[in-house]
Formats: structure tokens, sequence, C-alpha cells
């Protein structure tokens, strides 16, 4: 539900039920006994089908394909399995025609969003792929046809409901705010200041909500600079804003000079630091636009520094030079070379290093202001990543949603954009994998009413998500090292299909720890069981120097 977000209107669903219904009849599907169907999911073709595996020769099955995920299974001696979501789905593209020769020329090749493509043969008589195409094609992508995303289907319940693991109110509150420096503020409540920011804000205790609305003129798509966190102990504080409508001319605009300086005072900071995530030509370049950024003479109080974190094009082009890399083989000989010439590392360290230089500034008492353009790409990562340095809460499973909720939805993250789930324009120049590189460095449209919250599935089994080595260190900074010759590959994420590493997805230490906390699991259990029964014992004796049951049990209480 997290990448379900869709701005815009209410979807118009058109009835297909009798449609669904006499297909379904009419093609007479098996029972597909292997997987656990999902509530609301429905099937909707199967199809004999041959998988062009990469790692082994072609493949004969069936596919299955629901209103959810593309299924394969062999039917041949070769044991093969595809369980693929259909938002994960990026491309679908018609291989060969009806003249091409050669074995297994004809078919379907599909492009994923997690580093693998999908190749499919089919008979060549009779336009046997143009039913499953168009099928395919339809579900794959069905915001551009009119239809639902599945998690607006989906049935499935929870204990507990994710959409309220974030409540703007009782963050602030966790952060020590409002203050005597730091006031709450609905402006927004109505989304009149910024229609993509959160109805809660957090600005200068001194800045009046006139102040709020000049500022706004003169910032990228009306972001202001807002609080992101608050220090405890020093008062400094993380902000966050779009980029300044200098333009070429070189504007100037008193209000949001004033408003900066208020955000230096609060906590008696001598130099406000601006962080411009952008390289220092591309902030000069965008004055072409009407951009810009904070000059020396206008922000006389601020120091700025420019992190050089490339924007999301250039993202996006690296990281399909890392699929060319890593999917389907690696080539071992030239691997260390092939990977330079991504510069995928050296996107992340860059991210990684601007992250650590925000936390170590406010660390040291100063109050910072981060934005990139429109301060919802590099901006959310930066904010985002030195929020989880700085604050151990952030690091704890709850916290971590809250981080993200807040953060990044909120605060308008595109991933509707960015992603692209159900909607087949796969050349779309607004892609790209910044949440991708947000985790590799670590709500519209009655969403909460509609779909079930990625939290909800989340929390109902913490246990597969919790980290065995985490210990909470609220006062300790931290730092991690963002050097290229400490930084390494997501090998786990962006290699994981290759056979060879689906037998390393676990460290030996990790799988060792896990073993000793269900051991420890298992004995806490017994512990209860001997408790329960020395107490009956107790009950039903008449021994007056009876021992208690802390004394019949202390001998079991092993520290772990």
């Amino acid at each position: 539900a997290l990448l379900a977000h869709i701005p815009g209107k209410a979807i118009w669903i058109p009835d297909h039920t009798h449609t669904h219904r006499a297909s379904r009849e009419s093609l007479k599907m098996e029972p597909l006994a292997d997987v656990a169907m999902l509530p609301g999911e429905e099937r909707v073709i199967d199809k004999d089908i041959i998988y062009i595996c990469p790692f082994n020769a072609a493949v004969k099955g069936k596919v299955f394909i629901t209103n959810y995920r593309l299924y394969f299974k062999n039917t041949d001696s070769t044991p093969v399995t595809l369980d693929v979501p259909l938002g994960v789905i990026s491309r679908i593209e018609k291989m060969g025609g009806a003249s091409s020769r050669g074995e297994n020329s004809y078919g379907l090749e599909i492009t994923c969003k997690d580093m693998r493509n999908l190749r499919f043969a089919l008979k060549q008589e009779g336009h046997s792929r143009r039913d499953i195409f168009e099928i395919l094609f339809k579900y794959a992508f069905p915001l551009s046809h009119g239809m639902q995303l599945f998690a607006f289907l989906s049935q499935e319940k929870y204990e507990e409901n994710g959409w309220n693991v974030y409540e703007a109110m009782e963050e602030y509150r966790r952060q020590g705010l409002p203050s005597s420096e730091w006031r709450v503020t609905f402006i927004n409540k109505n989304y009149e200041l910024c229609d993509t920011y959160p109805t809660i804000l957090v600005v200068p205790y001194k800045a009046t909500e006139e102040d709020l609305r000049r500022v706004a003129t003169f910032r990228s798509r009306c972001r202001i600079p807002v609080l992101s966190w608050f220090h405890k102990e020093n008062h400094a504080v993380i902000m966050r804003c779009s980029q300044p409508l200098v333009g070429m001319s070189g504007k100037r605009n008193k209000d949001d000079e004033r408003y900066l300086d208020l955000i230096r005072e609060a906590n008696g900071t001598t130099k406000l630091t601006i962080y411009d995530a952008r390289p220092n030509v591309n902030a000069v370049a965008n004055k072409a636009t009407g951009g810009g950024y904070e000059g020396d003479d206008a922000y006389q109080n601020a120091e700025l520094v420019f992190l050089d974190i490339h924007n999301i094009h250039v993202m996006r082009e690296s990281l399909k030079k890392l699929k060319d890399i890593v999917y389907p083989n690696v080539e071992e000989s030239h691997w260390l070379s092939s990977l330079e010439s991504t510069h995928w590392l050296e996107h992340i360290k860059l991210v990684l290093s601007g992250a650590i230089q925000v936390a170590d500034k406010v660390s040291s008492g100063s109050s910072v202001v981060v934005h990139c353009s429109d301060g919802w790409d590099r901006t959310a990562q930066l904010t985002s990543l030195a929020m989880l340095m700085l604050d151990s809460f952030y690091r704890t499973l709850r916290g971590f949603q809250v981080l993200l909720e807040k953060e990044w939805i909120s605060f308008g993250h595109k991933f509707a954009s960015r992603i692209g789930h159900g909607d087949k324009n796969h050349a779309d120049q607004d892609r790209s994998p910044i949440f991708l590189q947000f985790i590799d460095c670590i709500l519209q449209n009655n969403v909460r009413v509609k779909t079930a919250s990625l939290w909800s599935f989340v929390n109902s089994d913490t246990s597969l998500y919790i980290n065995p080595f985490y210990t909470s260190e609220s006062s300790r900074v931290l730092y991690p090292v963002a050097s290229m010759r400490h930084l390494e590959l997501w090998v786990t994420y962006y290699i994981r299909w290759n056979p060879r590493i689906q037998h390393q997805q676990q460290s030996p230490v990790e799988q060792r720890y896990k073993e000793l906390l269900a051991l420890r699991d298992q004995y806490l259990k017994k512990l209860e069981e001997l408790q329960l029964s020395d107490s009956t014992h107790l009950t039903n004796s008449s021994t007056p120097n009876a021992a208690t049951p802390n004394q019949h049990i202390t001998h079991l209480q092993t520290p772990f």
C-alpha cells in the first residue's frame, strides 16, 4: 500500500464481472494447488507455455495469471516455479513474429522492476500469444485501462490497522515539540499553502502565518522550510524545503531571508548551514528555469554546501547499467571495472556522505536546512538518513515505519511517478529508483479506507523483520563509513535471482543468532510451564515450608 500512492481523483471502475466469468468458464482453468490465493485474488487465464530460463534450458510448463500475479510451474522434469506480482512488471513486449525462425523465437518478453527479465515462448500458429498478451498487459497496468490496483481489491484483514502507525502530533511531541522556539501551525489544513505538504507543520515560533504565505511565494511549489527533526539537548534542527526562486536575474525575497534567520536564531546558531543536494553546476543551471540557490550576498548568516548528488535521470540510467551487469549472469573476470562503470556505489556513497554531514552538523549544535530542486527526492533521502543516524527510535521497527510515513509519504515523495505501479508508460522520464536508493543506504484517494496498509502486514509478524543485533543507544549518533573502500553491493537484492546467490541469503552468524533466540524462546516457554506447575502444586500442598515458585526455578534463569 506504500507504493499504491495514487494522485488525482477517484478512478471509475467498469463492471467486467460477466466478461470474466464467461472467459473463466470457457478456459476451463486447472486448479492451482501450489499457491495460496490471497483474499480478493481471482484467476484470469491459464496457458501452456515455455519459460526461457537464463540459468537452465527452456522449461515447458503452464502460466497462471490472476489479478495479482503471474505464476509459472513446470510440467516437465525441470523443477522451476516463478511467482511474480504484477506490480513489479515494468514492460511487456512481443518477441518475434509469425514468420520468425528458430526454436522458441516467438513469444513474450517481460521487463521487471526487481532486477530480472522474463522470456516466454509459445507456438507460432493461430496467434497463440494474442490472448495472454492482452490480458497480461491489462492486469499488469490496470491504471492505464481504467481499472484499480490490486491493493484496492484485496480483502485481507489484519489485527492492527497500519494506517494508524504515524500520527504527526504524537511524533512531534516525542521529539519535544512544540517549544518556546518552535510552534505547530495548521495553516496547511486544507492544503492551501502547499498541496504536497502535510496538514500539520512545525515552524519558528516568531514566524507569523502571513510570513509563511510570503515565503511560500519564493520557494518552488510553495515548499517552505519546515522542521523535520529537533535535537532535544542542543535544540538544533533539521529543516527541509525546496529551492528558492532566484532565477537568472538573481531575485531576492526579504521575507525568505528573514525566515531563514529566524531558524538560525532559534537555538543561537552563529551560521545556518544550507545543504543543497545538487551539484553546483546543476543548481546554477536551474536558474534558467526560475530556480536557483541561496547566494552569499542575500543570506549573509548562512553557509551553503553543495553535496553533488545527481538528479533522478542520472540515477535511473545508473540502475539500468547495474541491471545489465548483474542479470542474468555476472561476468567475474571484469566484475570490478563493470561495477565501477555503473557509478551506482558512487551515488550511494554521495547520498550517505551527505546524510553524515547533516547528522554531524546537527549533533554539534548547528541547525541545518536541506533541499534539492523540489524537495521530495534527494531531500527525503538526506533528512531521513540523517534522522536514522541521530535518533535510535527510527532504528526500531515501529520507528522506521514512522520515519517512512513522515519524511517520504506525508512530505510528498512521488511514489506513483517514480515507481510507476499499474502504468504502462515504462519510458516515463519521472521513473527513478530514489526510494530504492534510500533503502540501499539503510494519501490520496481514500487509500486508508480502501486498502490495507503495508504496516498492517509487517506488524502481523514482526519477528521476520527484527534485527537480532539491535541495541538501543538513544544518546549515540550512528556514523556509517561512507568510503568507497567500505561500501559493498547489496548482493541479496540486486543479484538475488542468480541461483548461486540464493543459497547464501543469510550469514552464518545471523543464522546462529536466530537459532539461539529460538532456543531462548523454548526455555522461556518451559519456564512458564514449570511456574504454572509449581503454582498448582503449592496450592494443593499442605506443607508449611514449601518453597516458592521463584526458589524452585532460579537455576533456570539463564542470561541471554
